[in-house]
This record gives structure tokens, sequence and C-alpha cells, in this order.
């Protein structure tokens, strides 16, 4: 495990990015597992405004939500607390998230970055903001042991082995919905093709430092990063 001030700089770095590339805006949060009873959550405001050396939050993965932690902080809780393999957790509101999420339209898996959600992504099918521990097991059960899952009409939760994977599977988890729109908008979603499940379990490759390639150019020239 990384130390806390290690991670808290990893957690800054990852909301920054998020903010930078359109996949956060006024609404978002990340965190990422320090141990197996805590998590270090961002600050509670826009994240693309993290400041440099901001402090973290530590968060309990059982027990209540300390002073100032976002209501919504819940999901990432229940994710750490059923999934021990989980690292890192995403809540991001990207545009193209936000619109199939809003059609409760689960994106298939047309191109590579949607094997890793093979065979579809889950949604959770309830508008209301997820605010009480009852609202987080739901989104976190329709979730599985998926990468990813939308909730209608508010975007969508990644989780990955580290708070980077989390990171880069919420940018391939907006280009599988970007790609299911164009279907949708070109009159082919029913009938174009989708990748079949050993294809998929394929091509979901961590081989060749592809999240580590995607991290970089999604953190490139952040302030905390190395000169």
């Amino acid at each position: 495990m990384s130390s806390e001030p290690d991670l808290a700089r990893t957690v800054r770095i990852a909301a920054r990015a998020l903010g930078k590339h359109g996949l956060v805006h006024a609404y978002g949060h990340c965190s990422a597992r320090l141990d197996a009873d805590t998590f270090l959550v961002c600050p509670a405001r826009p994240m693309g405004l993290v400041e440099p050396g901001e402090s973290c939050t530590p968060v309990p993965v059982d027990g209540p939500l300390p002073d100032g932690v976002l209501g919504e902080v819940r999901i990432h809780q229940h994710i750490y607390r059923t999934r021990p393999e989980a690292g890192g957790v995403v809540r991001y509101m990207g545009p193209n998230a936000m619109a199939l999420a809003a059609l409760a339209r689960s994106p298939k898996p047309r191109h590579g970055f949607g094997t890793y959600f093979a065979p579809e992504v889950p949604v959770w099918d309830d508008i209301q903001l997820i605010r009480d521990d009852e609202k987080a097991k739901g989104v976190v059960a329709t979730m599985g042991a998926n990468a990813g899952v939308l909730m209608r009409g508010n975007g969508a939760v990644t989780a990955g082995e580290s708070l980077i994977e989390a990171v880069v599977l919420a940018w391939y988890l907006e280009d599988v919905c970007r790609v299911e729109l164009e279907a949708l908008k070109a009159g082919l979603a029913d009938i174009a093709p989708t990748i079949a499940p050993d294809a998929a379990a394929a091509r979901a490759t961590k081989a060749g430092m592809i999240f580590e390639r995607m991290w970089d150019h999604l953190t490139a020239g952040d302030p905390e990063l190395p000169k």
C-alpha cells in the first residue's frame, strides 16, 4: 500500500485530470483505498479546482461518513466493503455517460474499450441521488463484478484495482458510451456487431502498459507531477 501522503497526491492528481478532460464538473468525486479499513476521498468541491497539497479525507470502509464528506461517497464505501480487490473508485458525469444513463440504455462492447465492461455495462434504474446506504447498496449490487455502472440520469461509477485504473476505466467508459450513442444516432444500435465474450476477455488486457500510458496522457502537465 502507498503511504497516506503519496496516496493523497495521487487522489489530487486524479481529481484534476478528471476535471481537465471533462469527465466531471461541479460534481463528481474519486477515492483510493489506504488499507483494508480506510480510503482517501478527494476534497468535496469541483475536482478541477483541487489545489496541490490540499487535504484528502480519510473515510472508514464501515461506519458513518465523516463531516464534510459528500453523501454519495457511500457508493465508494460499499464498493470497498464488497470488493476487496478494489483499490480506486471514480464517480463521474461525462456528457456521453450522462446522455446514455438518461436513456437507461446499457452500452454494448463494440470496440476495444468496451471489452473491459463486457458483456455490457449494468444500469441502476433510479434517478434519485445516492445519499443513503440502501440506495448505495443497490447501485453496488447492480454493478456486481463489472468495472462500471451507469446510474439513470446521474452518470456513472468505475472501480479498479487502483485509482489510476479506475480513472482510465472512466475515460474508457465515456468512450464506450460515445460509440453507443453514435450507433443509436445512425440507427444501427440493434444490428451493429458486438464483441463476443471470448474475444472480449482476450482483448481486455492490462499488458503493454495500457493503463499507465492513458494515465500519463490524462495527467500530463499536472503541477504535482515531477518536472
